[in-house]
């Protein structure tokens, strides 16, 4: 989905206090002390908003044009602004073949993070993808496979043995 620009409303409210909402999000509100604290927490109310409406399988609403927007009765509108979003991109299933072992320090290290292991996916490639100058040659990847020293060279003969033909 491309970007979208919806408006909001900053209303002035008690003690120098300003509100903003937004008409396409019925209780996306936010609040501030300031014109640009207040507009800063819409920005990021309406991220959420937005959020949660995909992630609800909704479509999101057409912006309604700031000539269409009525407020209420009795409020002291400041001003109207417009805030650009972009939705977040589609989620896909897919299927990842790791050793479990990986698996386990993955789900590890998760939920110290309070993250899903696929929001850890997520995150984890988006660093790698941005690692400046690419993936640093040289860095230790582990193989899968465990090696065991099992025993010494013997370059000696041994007694009693006769070479194989």
């Amino acid at each position: 989905m491309k970007r979208r620009l919806y408006p909001a409303v900053l209303e002035r409210g008690p003690r120098g206090a300003f509100g903003a909402w937004f008409p396409d999000f019925p209780g996306c509100v936010a609040g501030g002390k300031s014109q640009e604290e207040a507009i800063e927490r819409a920005e990021h109310a309406l991220a959420q908003a937005v959020d949660g409406w995909v992630e609800q399988g909704h479509a999101l609403p057409e912006p309604t044009p700031i000539e269409r927007i009525v407020p209420p009765k009795g409020s002291d509108v400041a001003a109207f602004f417009m805030v650009g979003v972009d939705p977040p991109d589609p989620s896909e299933r897919v299927n990842v073949y790791l050793p479990k072992s990986l698996i386990t320090r993955i789900d590890k290290r998760a939920a110290e993070l309070g993250m899903s292991r696929s929001s850890f996916f997520g995150f984890a490639s988006s660093l790698a993808l941005e690692w400046p100058g690419g993936y640093p040659r040289g860095a230790p990847i582990a193989p899968r496979s465990k090696v065991h020293k099992t025993g010494a060279l013997r370059a000696e003969k041994r007694p009693g043995r006769k070479p194989a033909r």
